[in-house]
């Protein structure tokens, strides 16, 4: 799965769109971020990790790292 999928996945369980979690972050963040600039890093694949990490905070998730389990 992508990052942009997993974002949408997110959304969709919080109830927003694209353009309400920019309106969101640009609030907790003081600063400006559009939907269209997130839409285009999303489909550029290009958003990086620490922006993606401020997304998902500020509608109260964290990112965690998991080790696999091992197949014997």
């Amino acid at each position: 799965m992508s990052v942009r999928e997993d974002l949408k996945i997110l959304l969709v369980k919080e109830n927003l769109t694209l353009v309400e979690l920019a309106d969101i972050v640009s609030k907790k963040a003081d600063k400006k971020i559009t939907a269209n600039n997130l839409s285009h890093k999303l489909n550029r694949k290009s958003l990086k990790y620490d922006e993606l990490k401020e997304l998902v905070e500020a509608i109260g998730y964290e990112i965690k790292f998991e080790k696999k389990k091992e197949d014997r």
